[in-house]
Formats: structure tokens, C-alpha cells, sequence
């Protein structure tokens, strides 16, 4: 079997779609899948010298959300370094990055067909495809320069997504900025997550960033308003300046303004040298004042006088300081209620509050707990220097069905503890996260993966959110009619009227496939 001209043609042709990013990577993924008759592929992106998975298929959802260093997958790193495709012999003893991520396949893919495509754009690595299947011949039959074909399309499928991306970017910001200060994209904090919430959020960075607007980060604790300020730095034309910290709840009230604005010698007890505050120290930069609801209110008149002039006095100074500080401030407090309330100034919010962002709660991004479950189970991985670390299927479904009052907090929390649980309680370097490593509880009925279809507990219990009675009833649904279809996904998809891929990734994401 080679690849034919219609092949060749279809891999094009989603190429060109009309499709966002995500889909068009999905879409191409599916495709190489048919084509090349692979169990497993992944398109990943390279970048930071680590591979970042744009689309996977037939993988563990979860995989979408790692992040694999090369250093620490000889077969990323081999395909990373070759310049060329990689065919990886069958009983290769170099370690698999998807061992165990790979439903139904166990612990250990110990023998079978792996090639490596690097893609490559103006001599420049920005990606790879692999693609894994279990007969080790399973590829033997596709030439080199066949695959190398289509290496070349899918390197310009990416290619063409990057420099989209990069325009689109580039189009929200200010042409007055000179782009020789802009920082550099692959430096930038990284946001996991695919949601439509995420993406609106994103694009309100792109917009306020390169701008001199304060900005008020609202959010419930843990969603990640610091990694929000980071960002907006990061996308600023102050990216190269510093951008200084400071939790204003942490800041106890005798030595506040002496944090904020700095100190000359002898101000008071103790002050013993010339001290620089944050202001100074964030000059041309950007000061990130955390928890500005719980800044104490005579600080908050001194505050407001530097955002209203731009010039501070130091504690024990009779001399006047000019600072250029761009503010990004953040709360979980509903700070209009904390002013009607005499506890926080009404001119000072209105100057902090130019540009509000609103970070949305982890319960309200769709899909992205098993993204952000990926990225936190490899990072402790990691840590903890495992040969694989993973989630099973149940466990997934557990945390999409969870609510999450701490957030990505309480979510990273959950899965460090429960990856030392596991491999406390494993004998060898491959360990299982499974729900008996949670210490919360989640009903049965909101367990996805677990959920039957019984005509009498089809009710879904009142303190279900929309969102865990709609992924219940898809699990229920589903699994239905693919009974119906006797197991046939292709059938079960027309019985439903959905795109055969889209009717997969459906199934990946709600845990029942």
C-alpha cells in the first residue's frame, strides 16, 4: 500500500480549509490516521526545546495538555536532531513518550512500527509528526519519499497556522510600538487550555498588552490572575523592563508605604540606609499589586497620587520622585461592593479598573480540566522522576465532573498529591492515577466514564451543573446507540449525524473511549 494522489490531495485540501487552528490540526491528523492506517499520531510543535501536542489521535485526551522536553525523550530528541523522517525499529529500546498513554495498550509499547517526521520550515524545526502502530510492519509497505511528502504538507500546514497566528497578533497591537521591542512569542507564559472562555481571554491580552492602560484582573482564587499579569507584561513593549511583585495582603500596615514608595536613612527606627520601593524599582516597568482589595485605605490615597501624577515622595524625603509604572492590579474581591461598603476608594478603582479582566473560573472552561490534568501530571512526572506517570479513564472523568472552588489551584494540588500516592503505592517507575488516589468525592452518577444507561436513573440528581448533567446524558446517549450499532463507531456516528472525527473526540473528551 503507498500513498495515492487523492491521498496527497485530501491532506492538502484540509490543509487550505476554512478552519480555525485546532480543527485544521484535527482535521490533518485524522487524515494522515486513515491514510497511513496508524493506531496512534500526534502533530506536536517544537518549541523551547520541548514539544508542545497541537492535535493528537488515538491517544489519551490528556496527552493534548504535557509538555515533553527532548532531554527527556530520547525517540523526541532523535527526531528533533535528525533533520530527516525516523523509523524506529520495532524492538528499539529507547522508551516510547506515549507508553501507557495509549488506551488499552498497558504499561509498555514494547514492539511496534514508530516513525518520527520532523517538519521543517526554512531549514527550521517548528514541529513533528509521529505516528505509532501495533503490527511492527505496519508502515513497512510506505516508501521514504512518500513520507516525506507528507512531512512537507503538514510542515506547511503548521507554518501557515504560525504566521496566521503572528499576524493576527500583530494586527491588535499598536503601530507605534517598534517591534524590535516587542518581545519574542516563544518566550511568553504559557495558558493550556483550548475553551472558548480561555480563547476570549486571550484575545483580550492581545488587545490590552501593548497598550499603557492600568488593567484589574478579577477572579475567584486559584484561576490565575498572576499568570494573566505576567502575560500582559510579557506582551507589552516593557517586556524587557522589569515587572515587580507585590502582595498587597501579605503587607503589614506600619511598613507598607515604606514597601511601596522606599525610605531615606533615619525615616524611623530601623531605617538605617537609603531603601528603593516597588515604584522605583518597577520604573519603565510594570508593578503587579495582588489582592489590591486588602491594601490598607491610607495607602490607598498615596497610591492614587502617583497614578494621578506620576511622582512619589519617599518616606522621610521632603523630595518628589518621577516614576513611569504601568499598574496591573488584581482581586477576588467584587471591589464595587468593597466601595459602597467605605472600604476601598471610589477614584482609586476607577483608575485601576481603565481595562477590567475577568479570568474565568475552571468550571466554565469546557474541556480544559483535561488539558490542564496533562500538563500538571507530567510536570510531577518530572518531579517526582518517573519513566511515565498517567491517568486512567475513570480518573478523568471524575475531574471533568468535579466543580472546582479552588480552581487551578485546588487542581494542581490534587494531582501532585495524588501522583505521590501512586507511586508510594507502585513497585516500579510506571505508575497509575486512579479516583482511589482523590481526596474528594464525586457522585456516581456525575462519573462519566462509569455511567450506564438505566432507563430508571436517566433523572440527573438537581445539584448536577449544566455542564456534568449535558456530559452525562453524551455518555449515556452515546453509548446507547453505539449498542444499537453493535460497536460500530462509523454507523453510530450516522445514526447521530455527526462528522465520524468530531463524533471521536467527543467520545475521548467525555471519558467513554
Amino acid at each position: 500500500m503507498s500513498l495515492s494522489q487523492t491521498d496527497l490531495t485530501r491532506i492538502a485540501l484540509d490543509i487550505t480549509a476554512g478552519l480555525s487552528d485546532h480543527d485544521r490540526f484535527s482535521r490533518l491528523l485524522d487524515t494522515i490516521r486513515q491514510t497511513l492506517h496508524c493506531d496512534a499520531a500526534a502533530l506536536l510543535q517544537f518549541t523551547g526545546q520541548q514539544f508542545n501536542p497541537l492535535a493528537i489521535d488515538g491517544l489519551s485526551p490528556d496527552v493534548l495538555g504535557r509538555r515533553f522536553i527532548i532531554s527527556e525523550h530520547p525517540r523526541l530528541e532523535a527526531i528533533a536532531r535528525a533533520g530527516d523522517i525516523v523509523r524506529f525499529p520495532a524492538d528499539s529500546e529507547l522508551p516510547d513518550p506515549y507508553d501507557g498513554l495509549i488506551p488499552h495498550q498497558g504499561d509498555n509499547l514494547v514492539v511496534h512500527a514508530c516513525i518520527g517526521l520532523p517538519l521543517l520550515a526554512n531549514g527550521d524545526l517548528i514541529g513533528a509528526v509521529t505516528i505509532d502502530g501495533f503490527d511492527p510492519k505496519q508502515f513497512n509497505d510506505f516508501s521514504d519519499n512518500e513520507l516525506r511528502t507528507l512531512s512537507a504538507l503538514a510542515a506547511a500546514s503548521l507554518n501557515n497556522a504560525l504566521m496566521i497566528d503572528k499576524l493576527e497578533k500583530q494586527a491588535v497591537q499598536s503601530q507605534e510600538i517598534p517591534s524590535a521591542s516587542r518581545i519574542n512569542a516563544d518566550t511568553r507564559v504559557e495558558m493550556i487550555g483550548h475553551s472558548m472562555a480561555i480563547n476570549s481571554l486571550k484575545n483580550e491580552l492581545n488587545v490590552v498588552a501593548n497598550t499603557d492602560l492600568n488593567v484589574l484582573i478579577l477572579g475567584e482564587t486559584g484561576t490565575g490572575k498572576e499568570l494573566v499579569a505576567k502575560s500582559v507584561h510579557q506582551l507589552s513593549h516593557r517586556a524587557k523592563q522589569p515587572l515587580v511583585y507585590l502582595n498587597c495582603a501579605a503587607l503589614p500596615e506600619s511598613v507598607a508605604e515604606s514597601e511601596l514608595f522606599g525610605h531615606v536613612k533615619g525615616a524611623f527606627t530601623g531605617a538605617i540606609s537609603h531603601r528603593s520601593g516597588k515604584f522605583e524599582k518597577a520604573d519603565n516597568g510594570t508593578l503587579f499589586l495582588d489582592e489590591i482589595g486588602e491594601l490598607p485605605l491610607g495607602l490607598q490615597a498615596k497610591l492614587l497620587r502617583v497614578l494621578q501624577y506620576g511622582d512619589l515622595q519617599k518616606v522621610g524625603s521632603d523630595k518628589s520622585l518621577k516614576v513611569d509604572v504601568r499598574i496591573i492590579a488584581a482581586t477576588n474581591k467584587d471591589l464595587k461592593k468593597e466601595v459602597l461598603a467605605g472600604r476601598f476608594r471610589a477614584d482609586l478603582y476607577h483608575r485601576l479598573s481603565v481595562f477590567p479582566i475577568v479570568v474565568p473560573p475552571l468550571r466554565e472552561r469546557d474541556g480544559d480540566v483535561t488539558l490542564l490534568s496533562g500538563f500538571f501530571v507530567e510536570r510531577c512526572r518530572q518531579k517526582l522522576g518517573l519513566k511515565s506517570l498517567r491517568l486512567d479513564a475513570s480518573s478523568l472523568a471524575i475531574l471533568n465532573a468535579y466543580d472546582w472552588p479552588g480552581n487551578i489551584r485546588e487542581l494542581e494540588h490534587v494531582l501532585h498529591r495524588a501522583s505521590v500516592l501512586s507511586r508510594a503505592q507502585s513497585s516500579s517507575d510506571s505508575c497509575l492515577i486512579s479516583q482511589q488516589h482523590f481526596d474528594f468525592h464525586v457522585e456516581p452518577q456525575t462519573s462519566v466514564a462509569n455511567a450506564k444507561l438505566n432507563p430508571s436513573h436517566t433523572a440527573h440528581p438537581s445539584h448536577q451543573t449544566l455542564k456534568q448533567a449535558t456530559a452525562t446524558f453524551q455518555s449515556q446517549y452515546i453509548q446507547q446507540v453505539l449498542t444499537e450499532n453493535e460497536g460500530n463507531w462509523a454507523a453510530t456516528a450516522r445514526s447521530l449525524a455527526l462528522d465520524s472525527g468530531n463524533l471521536h473526540r467527543l467520545a475521548k473528551r467525555i471519558g467513554i473511549k
